[in-house]
């Protein structure tokens, strides 16, 4: 049995943000893909930039899978410090949904999106860019505002875990 860290590791912290950046990507410029998915699902023709430009949204998505996947099995070999002493109960709770949740998004949101892109799944897509969007940017805030809770209301300096360790 391995001790429980008291920051993430090197690698836990670059695939954090790794992950971070490319999530922001597709988050705010879907827009290639949108346009593919108006097109094929509406039985157009798509021209060829847009393809293109789809292509990157679902490469930058394939991306966030295959380094949550490292993330994942990161955090369960090499654990995830403890949460702060004085942090009540329920957030605590909290914290560990989200986080879960989180991964589970990085996971499913990805398929799905591979599901209507590349399988031409409508229903599949509709999720990915419907309720899964919408849950992930609602974690995002809760999580930014959490972050930003834990260090500038109750102190505890969670920030540094994952920033400069």
């Amino acid at each position: 049995m391995h001790q429980t860290p008291v920051s993430f590791s090197v690698p836990q912290r670059i695939l954090h943000w790794a992950v971070a950046l490319l999530v922001f990507f597709n988050l705010l410029f879907p827009d290639g893909m949108g346009r593919w998915a108006h097109l094929f699902f509406s039985g157009e023709p798509v021209p060829a930039d847009v393809v293109a430009s789809a292509n990157i949204h679902a490469y930058v998505g394939i991306a966030v899978l295959v380094l949550a996947l490292i993330r994942l099995a990161l955090r369960l070999i090499q654990g995830v410090p403890a949460d702060p002493e004085d942090e009540p109960a329920i957030f605590r709770l909290l914290s560990k949904v989200a986080h879960w949740t989180f991964y589970l998004l990085f996971i499913a949101m990805p398929l799905a999106g591979m599901a209507g892109y590349y399988l031409g799944s409508g229903a599949a897509a509709e999720i990915h860019g419907g309720p899964m969007k919408v849950l992930m940017w609602a974690l995002i805030v809760a999580h930014v505002g959490a972050v930003a809770v834990h260090q500038f209301y109750w102190k505890t300096g969670i920030l540094k875990r994952m920033t400069t360790g």
